[in-house]
This record gives structure tokens, C-alpha cells and sequence, in this order.
């Protein structure tokens, strides 16, 4: 027996929602890449345990918040203030929507940025979200509520939105 049986079937199942849930985090496809192998790699070190435990889909889940966060935290210290670039295309108002959304959650803290992606985008409960970002239901919660009024401040014109998102949560 491998001691990587079932890695690369994993890898394979859930590859395209993870990487998209790098990209939602990063805001950028190629350090989604990135992030990914660099998760998998970590991933693949400890398979025969996370298998012996039934427990590959939430590590690395866990694992992909804790190093997006671990690469901000680093990004940081090397270069502050940084902005992200402005858009001058002319899109659709999805597309607008969409640019105007991601540039918001960039300028989230990483915290909350990942509890908007685990909550909202992959719709697990705050129970769930808090055992991925190992802190208590109450704090899933106070991120969530802070995270949607940095969001409704940055893009006012899609504060609708957000007050929708928090509603239909309740």
C-alpha cells in the first residue's frame, strides 16, 4: 500500500471548488495557484494521518486560510499601504459589480476575508467556519458583522447586497 493512496483522487475531486476558494481569497488566479500547491504540498506530507483520521477535506481547508493568512501577514511587513490597481474597462454591471466587490475584499482584513469566503461562498455554518479558523462561534460572528460593514463602507453602491447576505443568514 502507498502512503499516498487516494491522494491524487483528492486532489482531483476537489481541486476546482479549493482553487477557487484560493482565488476568492487571493483575488488574483495565479497566487490561487500558488497558495494551492503550496497547501497541497502540506497536504501531501500528512496524508497517511489525515486519512487514519477522516480528515483531509478540513485540513485543507484550514490549511488554505491559515496560509493566505500567513502570506498577508508577510506581505505586510514587506510592503505597506499598498493599494490594489484600479479597473478602467467598460464591463456590464455585473462585471462592475463583481470588480467592485473584489477590490473591496482585498481591503479586508485576511481574518475577515476568510470568514466572508467560508460563510458566503462555501456556505458553511459559523459552527463549521469556527472549528476551520480554530476560534469560537461568537467570534465567526463578530468578524462576520465587522467584515460586512468594512464591506458596506468600501462599496456603498453594493451595500444592498450585503445587507441581503446578512439577512437571509439570520
Amino acid at each position: 500500500m502507498d502512503r499516498y493512496d487516494g491522494f491524487r483522487e483528492f486532489v482531483l475531486a476537489r481541486q476546482e471548488a479549493l482553487v477557487r476558494s484560493a482565488y476568492l481569497l487571493t483575488g488574483d488566479a495565479h497566487l490561487a495557484e500558488d497558495l494551492m500547491q503550496s497547501v497541497l504540498l502540506k497536504v501531501a506530507g500528512h496524508w497517511p494521518r489525515l486519512i487514519r483520521q477522516g480528515t483531509p477535506e478540513a485540513y485543507t481547508r484550514k490549511a488554505l486560510i491559515n496560509q493566505y493568512i500567513s502570506w498577508q501577514r508577510r506581505k505586510r511587513r514587506e510592503s505597506p499601504g499598498a493599494d490594489p490597481p484600479e479597473r478602467g474597462n467598460a464591463h456590464d454591471d455585473a462585471t462592475v459589480d463583481r470588480i467592485i466587490l473584489r477590490t473591496a475584499l482585498t481591503r479586508l482584513t485576511p481574518r475577515q476575508r476568510a470568514v466572508i469566503v467560508l460563510r458566503f461562498y462555501e456556505d458553511l455554518s459559523e459552527r463549521e467556519t469556527a472549528e476551520i479558523l480554530g476560534c469560537s462561534v461568537g467570534t465567526v460572528k463578530s468578524q462576520t458583522h465587522h467584515a460586512l460593514g468594512r464591506l458596506r463602507t468600501l462599496a456603498p453602491e453594493l451595500s444592498e447586497l450585503f445587507t441581503e447576505t446578512e439577512e437571509v443568514r439570520r
